[in-house]
């Protein structure tokens, strides 16, 4: 073990090394016949879940995980989380082996799923709160003291004593991330934490976890394929696709190695006049129309257009970053 990463030492929070994960899948043929051989020999293939991945992450850093369904991120978390074993190569997580799972790690991160429910479904969020306080052994008065920090840093005071049931799909989230945090993690890995919530409880956690990261200088980990989330969030982004990481680096460098194009607006008086389309890809709504441009168009563009009947205002943009995000997924980047 190097100095830097010395259990309550001063190197990264988090250290990845050349970390791999295969998984044996059965692999069944068509047919009655070859349906039955497969009862005495069963044939499998090797599937690459993670394929040889290094990074580091210093502490209190936010770094948003990114790559489309099946690239590999939910199942690094759980090795980073001590669930999964890799098939080879290594990590560190505050200076600790976390598929050796000691106490003292255990009690220093939290992995919380979108997903999954890990509070008491027909008892009071404030019993599952309890639970986990017997569970790490909180004293009480520190107990008291952050579980009121946290309740009024997500609002939810009136809410602890109602059954979970009974909750909408954002507070069980914000109650979830109460129970995660109680033991108030070093290291907090988020796996999609706002699926399937409205933009106010997006915009809610987002503003919570902010807060707990600027307080606590906790390090985090997000996965998301709510681009918001990540925009509000993380400035760093780790890019992952058929398990191999592709990007890693600065949001706004993603936006220059992958955003090809410029979204030229064009707003008029009144209405948009014909033959824009000539330049690119042309939207029109009402007065404004919206250019799709190749970086190398931009300046031609912008001379043909600044002199057309009616303009009253022109920008250019960068484009959303969900379709820069899709456009790199779509690359064909790291493919076996």
């Amino acid at each position: 073990m190097s100095q830097g990463s010395q259990k309550g030492g001063a190197g990264p929070a988090i250290e990845v090394s050349h970390l791999c994960r295969t998984y044996k899948v059965a692999q069944k043929k068509a047919g009655l016949l070859a349906s039955l051989r497969g009862l005495w020999k069963g044939e499998t293939r090797t599937v690459e879940a993670v394929r040889d991945v290094s990074f580091r992450i210093d502490p209190g850093e936010m770094v948003a995980f990114l790559g489309p369904n099946g690239a590999g991120k939910t199942t690094t978390l759980k090795m980073l989380a001590g669930l999964v074993y890799p098939t080879s190569g290594t990590a560190r997580v505050l200076g600790y082996l976390p598929w050796e799972r000691e106490d003292s790690f255990r009690r220093q991160f939290s992995l919380v799923m979108g997903q999954k429910n890990q509070l008491w479904w027909d008892l009071p969020a404030a019993d599952s709160f309890e639970l986990h306080r017997e569970i790490y052994s909180l004293e009480r008065a520190r107990f008291d003291s952050t579980l009121g920090e946290l309740v009024e840093l997500f609002g939810v005071d009136k809410l602890t004593r109602q059954p979970v049931r009974e909750l909408s799909l954002g507070e069980r989230m914000k109650m979830e991330l109460i129970a995660s945090l109680l033991h108030e993690p070093k290291v907090l890995l988020l796996d999609e934490p706002t699926i399937g919530l409205d933009v106010v409880a997006q915009g809610t956690i987002q503003r919570c976890l902010r807060e707990y990261n600027l307080r606590k200088r906790a390090t985090i980990i997000l996965t998301s394929h709510y681009m918001r989330d990540v925009e509000a969030l993380c400035s760093r982004v780790l890019m992952i696709v058929h398990g191999a990481l592709q990007y890693d680096g600065q949001l706004s460098g993603l936006l220059d190695r992958f955003g090809r194009s410029k979204l030229v607006r064009l707003h008029f008086e009144e209405t948009v006049p014909h033959g824009l389309e000539r330049f690119g890809e042309c939207k029109v709504n009402g007065p404004v129309a919206e250019l799709k441009l190749e970086k190398s168009q931009i300046a031609q563009v912008l001379s043909s257009v600044v002199d057309l009947p009616g303009l009253v205002d022109l920008s250019v943009q960068d484009p959303p970053l969900e379709d820069v995000v899709a456009m790199a997924f779509g690359s064909g980047a790291g493919k076996p």
